[in-house]
């Protein structure tokens, strides 16, 4: 197995403070490396992501990009290290509708694009899934979701500079946590593991410290959850493609509160606690 760049570089750096040069300490920082993503020995895209849980990457991209329908298409998946980058090499079952050609993309894709590369409008906003997923989440789910994955992202608490995907299942918390100096990244990274689990994502809703821009609620749906909870603003687009594929979008989420912008009908009042209940 490849052994894959540490997360984390240590950086030495001065610290400016009141008005002058301070001591010279190290800071902890995210790697940022290039990876292709190779099909039947022929790259489909490079994007710029942190060197952890490659192969969730891999399969997630490959599942929200549209390449492969269902993780069992992937035959074999190895990653291997060149030295400038790593190599998510993949092989795919035969597939004579597969065109990989109409959807390759021909630019590197860096840290913060989700769309780089792609060479028409009919792509950037094709329409999303259609979830089905109809499980409704309480006020104080969605707060315990956000407060776990706040102390489950290890690699932000060391950098403050990557992002966080959870997926949370009301009886059973937080049971995964994927992060990435790419947003996007840490989505399909989510979404590559509860693939390769054999993780049903319908009871669960998917957790997000970053904005909620459209191509976030097409990987989103792809997916198979029906509520997508964010910290941070969506935009317009966003919106208009999570009300188009049924997602229920909850957003500028605080310990006071959130915003539902789409789809309310997932979102309900906390359950009394059974004590009241009895006093009735």
């Amino acid at each position: 197995m490849t052994e894959l760049p540490a997360p984390i570089v240590r950086l030495s750096r001065a610290v400016w403070r009141d008005g002058e040069l301070r001591e010279t300490s190290e800071r902890a920082t995210p790697a940022e490396t290039p990876i292709a993503l190779v099909y039947d020995g022929g790259t489909q895209a490079v994007m710029m992501a942190s060197p952890a849980d490659v192969e969730d990457f891999a399969v997630g991209f490959s599942l929200t990009e549209g390449i492969v329908a269902d993780v069992s298409e992937i035959e074999s998946l190895e990653v291997v290290d060149q030295g400038v980058g790593l190599e998510a090499r993949m092989w795919l079952a035969k597939n004579p509708s597969r065109d990989l050609g109409a959807r390759r993309r021909a630019l590197a894709g860096p840290t913060g694009c989700g769309l780089c590369g792609v060479d028409s409008l009919a792509q950037a906003v094709r329409p999303a899934r259609i979830v089905e997923a109809e499980t409704a989440f309480s006020a104080s789910e969605i707060h315990e979701a956000l407060q776990a994955l706040w102390k489950a992202q290890a690699l932000n608490f060391a950098t403050r500079a990557v992002h966080g995907a959870g997926f949370y299942v009301p009886g059973r918390g937080l049971i995964a946590v994927r992060e990435d100096v790419g947003r996007h990244n840490a989505l399909d990274k989510l979404a590559g593991h509860l693939a390769r689990s054999g993780e049903d994502a319908a009871p669960g809703f998917v957790a997000l410290t970053s904005r909620v821009s459209v191509e976030m609620i097409q990987k989103a749906a792809i997916i198979g959850t029906g509520l997508v909870v964010a910290v941070s603003a969506p935009t317009a687009l966003g919106v208009a493609m999570a009300e188009q594929a049924g997602v229920t979008l909850v957003a500028i989420a605080r310990d006071d509160g959130f915003e539902v912008f789409t789809h309310p009908h997932r979102i309900v009042a906390d359950k009394a606690p059974e004590s009241a209940l009895r006093q009735v």
